[in-house]
């Protein structure tokens, strides 16, 4: 299924039904009281959150969603019947903002939870409620209210307690696959990632936690170059960011140093509050380097990189160091609980100086 995380949609609540102006007429009752019905209420529109969908694609190709008008009222005191509701089913972790203002509608964290998108009208009422003691048989009534209408953004942002982030063939997804069931494609070759994935890293029988893997950034991303901007907002909800470095990479041009501090750079243009982030520094694929310089290119690695935070060697492809990093990542988790975020706020398309840094997370 193609991976959906954007859409426009259109909701119209349903129109209520006319109240009616009618007289109660029967065989030796030639001249009754009023006896109009009110009419029916339109259908109103719901989203509800489901755990077992993961992309937005069906609302990508069905835009408008109308629910019904109620059923207009009718003679003999008969009530029109309501329309009914129309419930769209979204993943957790959808935000749905009016598209006109930019007002956050509702952000769908829990499954099975409800909202409301748009109301349908009330029905009119009937002459039956205009009748008085100086009015006996009034002819008025009211027409149904209109349903309300919006067009709506639906933008989905995973719900992970740790990201990765890091460089086209870093081995991210190489990482996901080695701590988890999930499955990512990997290959030889950058932007093999077309999409986020997720992995339930599980510690042990009791303990886990949810993993994030996102395409690769390369310099530029935060003004639109490669894949990795649009899927940076995915990052926006976890708890501890991992920087993936490949610190043996096959083209001796390359300098990881300068890549790793491209990404920090990228991550401040995109949103400060995401480079504020607890992150750590992994570097991977050690094993491709000899066994005796291992430690200390690392070491070089650190030092001219200036990073002062928590830091990892791995290889994700030989499982070597990654059971350490779980560990690490599960205690820091528990020790550090979830925060409410503000997730009313766009990313700002510039960021200032930040006013302090994080004890886990230290400038490159």
């Amino acid at each position: 299924m193609k991976y959906i995380d954007e859409a426009i949609i259109q909701v119209i609540a349903g129109k209520g039904g006319d109240g009616v102006a009618s007289f109660r007429r029967e065989k030796f009752i030639p001249k009754g009281g009023p006896s109009g019905g009110d009419g029916g209420r339109g259908g109103s529109i719901f989203a509800i959150a489901d755990r077992n969908i993961n992309t937005l694609v069906d609302y990508r190709f069905a835009r408008m969603h109308r629910a019904k008008k109620g059923e207009n009222g009718r003679g003999s005191d008969c009530y029109g019947k309501g329309a009914d509701d129309i419930v769209l089913r979204m993943p957790v972790g959808t935000v749905i903002t009016n598209a006109a203002t930019g007002e956050l509608v509702v952000d769908l964290k829990r499954h099975e939870q409800k909202a409301l998108l748009a109301k349908g009208g009330g029905g009119g009422l009937g002459n039956l409620h205009f009748k008085s003691s100086t009015n006996r048989a009034p002819r008025q009534f009211t027409l149904g209210e209109p349903g309300e209408e919006f067009d709506l953004k639906l933008e989905l942002k995973v719900l992970a307690d740790v990201g990765l982030l890091g460089m086209p063939n870093a081995g991210k997804s190489t990482l996901i696959r080695a701590v988890s069931a999930a499955r990512p494609k990997v290959a030889d070759y950058p932007f093999t990632t077309m999409h986020p994935n997720l992995g339930m890293v599980r510690v042990d029988q009791n303990r886990s936690f949810v993993m994030a893997d996102i395409p690769g950034l390369i310099e530029g991303a935060a003004e639109g170059a490669g894949l990795g901007h649009q899927f940076l907002k995915h990052l926006t909800r976890t708890r501890l960011l991992l920087h993936i470095v490949d610190v043996a990479p096959l083209d001796e041009n390359v300098d990881p140093v300068h890549e790793a501090k491209a990404i920090v750079e990228e991550l401040r243009k995109y949103d400060e509050s995401l480079y504020q982030k607890p992150r750590w520094l992994v570097l991977n694929k050690v094993d491709l380097l000899p066994e005796d310089e291992r430690e200390k290119i690392c070491k070089k690695f650190i030092r001219s990189a200036g990073w002062k935070g928590r830091s990892f060697t791995i290889s994700a492809l030989a499982g070597e160091g990654c059971k350490e990093l779980t560990y690490a990542i599960m205690e820091h988790l528990e020790q550090e609980p979830a925060e409410p975020a503000d997730e009313n706020q766009e990313p700002p398309k510039a960021a200032s100086e930040p006013a302090h840094e994080s004890a886990d997370r230290q400038n490159i």
